[in-house]
């Protein structure tokens, strides 16, 4: 089952409002049974369970995260998309522990019968606290 445009429009939205209420149910929602996750830190998980395990202490540890949309590329016919971000969270640096951080992003997203088969997280290497970049 492809998705049109406006429909991957729909479930994108729903789904970033769940990263944004800290919903890992509905996120998992989206993701295909057989996901491959890799992240900027070149860990790299596959399926379903496995993801949503791995991703359980984050949801936990990390509260007050808020990802940002900031531009969206979808190819219909390829079911591919592309999505560029910021993350703004408190930060777990030292020494800037808890103070806002700004982290930048991309994210690559594979569909396959209307759900997330892969999603490929890049990061840049600095981040933003109080105006000041941050190699990490």
């Amino acid at each position: 089952m492809n998705l049109s445009k406006s429909e991957i429009l729909v479930l994108f939205n729903d789904w970033l409002m769940a990263w944004n209420e800290h919903d890992l149910d509905e996120v998992m929602k989206l993701m295909h049974e057989d996901i491959v996750f890799e992240n900027w830190t070149d860990t790299k998980i596959e399926g379903k369970n496995t993801l949503r395990r791995s991703w359980t202490p984050w949801f936990l540890n990390h509260g007050n995260f808020k990802f940002i949309q900031e531009d969206l590329f979808f190819d219909e016919d390829e079911q591919k998309m592309l999505f560029t971000w910021r993350l703004e969270w408190p930060s777990a640096l030292k020494p800037f522990i808890g103070k806002q951080e700004i982290r930048r992003g991309a994210d690559i997203l594979y569909f396959i019968d209307g759900k997330i088969s892969q999603k490929l997280t890049y990061s840049k290497t600095t981040v933003q606290i109080d105006e000041s970049q941050i190699v990490v």
